[in-house]
C-alpha cells in the first residue's frame, strides 16, 4: 500500500510540479528582463510558455521581451494572439496597447490607430493609450502630407524631364531643319553660281538704239540696191539687143 500511496501522491502532484516549473521560469525571465537581458529573458519565457497553466502570462512577457529586442513583427504577432484569445478586458486592452506600440514603431500608423482604439474599447480610462492614439493620428497626418509632397515632387520632376526631353527633341529637329535649310541654301548658291558662270561665258547682248538700228538698216538697203544696179548694168553690157526698125 505504501508504494501505491507514493505513486498516487506523485500522480496527484504532477500538475502542481508543472505549474511551479512554469512559475519559476516566469520569475527567472522577469529578473532577466529587469536587468535588460532581454535575449535570456525571452528564452526563459519560451520555456514557461511550453508548460501548462501559465501560457497567457508567459506569452505576454515573451512578446514584451521580443519588443525590447526590436523584433517588432514577432512581438506584434504575440500581442495579437493574446488580444484575440484573452477573456479579461484589461488583459485584452494591454495586449492591444502593446500591439499598437509595435505597429507605431514600424510606422504602420493606420494599423496602430486601430489597435489603440480596440484597447480603449476594453479600457476607456487608459490615458496612456489615449495619448498614444492621438500621437499616432498626428504621425499619420504627417506621413500622408509627406507622401503627397513626394508625389507632387515626382510629378514636377516628371514634367521637367518631359519638358527637357521635348526641348531636346525640338532642338534636334531645329538643328536638322537648319542643316537642311543650309543645304538648300548652298544648293541655291551653287545653282546661282553656275548660272552666273554660264552667263559670263556668253557675250552680253549688244545694246543698239533705235536710230542706230535704222541707220544700219538703211545702209544695208543702199548696199543691196547698189549691188543690184551693178548686176543689172553688167547684164545689159553683156547682151546685144537687135534693133527692129519700123519701115
Amino acid at each position: 500500500m505504501k508504494p501505491l500511496f507514493i505513486i498516487l501522491l506523485i500522480l496527484f502532484n504532477i500538475p502542481l510540479l508543472f505549474a511551479q516549473d512554469a512559475k519559476s521560469f516566469i520569475n527567472q525571465g522577469n529578473k532577466l528582463y529587469q536587468k535588460k537581458k532581454y535575449k535570456e529573458a525571452e528564452e526563459a519565457f519560451r520555456k514557461a510558455a511550453a508548460k501548462p497553466g501559465q501560457k497567457v502570462e508567459s506569452n505576454f512577457n515573451l512578446a514584451d521581451a521580443l519588443y525590447k529586442q526590436k523584433k517588432f513583427d514577432s512581438a506584434g504577432k504575440g500581442f495579437t494572439a493574446i488580444a484575440s484569445s484573452a477573456g479579461n478586458p484589461l488583459l485584452k486592452a494591454e495586449a492591444y496597447h502593446n500591439l499598437g506600440n509595435s505597429l507605431l514603431t514600424t510606422k504602420k500608423y493606420d494599423a496602430s490607430i486601430d489597435a489603440y482604439k480596440k484597447s480603449l474599447l476594453n479600457n476607456p480610462k487608459d490615458d496612456q493609450t489615449r495619448y498614444n492614439l492621438a500621437y499616432a493620428q498626428e504621425m499619420l497626418k504627417k506621413q500622408q502630407q509627406q507622401n503627397k509632397n513626394n508625389k507632387n515632387k515626382n510629378n514636377q520632376d516628371n514634367n521637367k524631364n518631359n519638358q527637357d526631353k521635348n526641348k531636346n527633341n525640338q532642338d534636334k529637329k531645329n538643328k536638322n531643319n537648319q542643316g537642311k535649310s543650309d543645304q538648300d541654301k548652298d544648293k541655291q548658291n551653287r545653282d546661282a553660281g553656275n548660272q552666273n558662270k554660264k552667263d559670263q561665258g556668253q557675250p552680253p547682248p549688244d545694246k543698239v538704239s533705235k536710230d542706230d538700228a535704222q541707220r544700219m538698216l538703211d545702209a544695208l538697203n543702199d548696199q543691196e540696191k547698189d549691188t543690184q544696179d551693178k548686176l543689172k548694168n553688167k547684164k545689159l553690157k553683156g547682151v546685144k539687143v537687135p534693133v527692129i526698125k519700123d519701115w
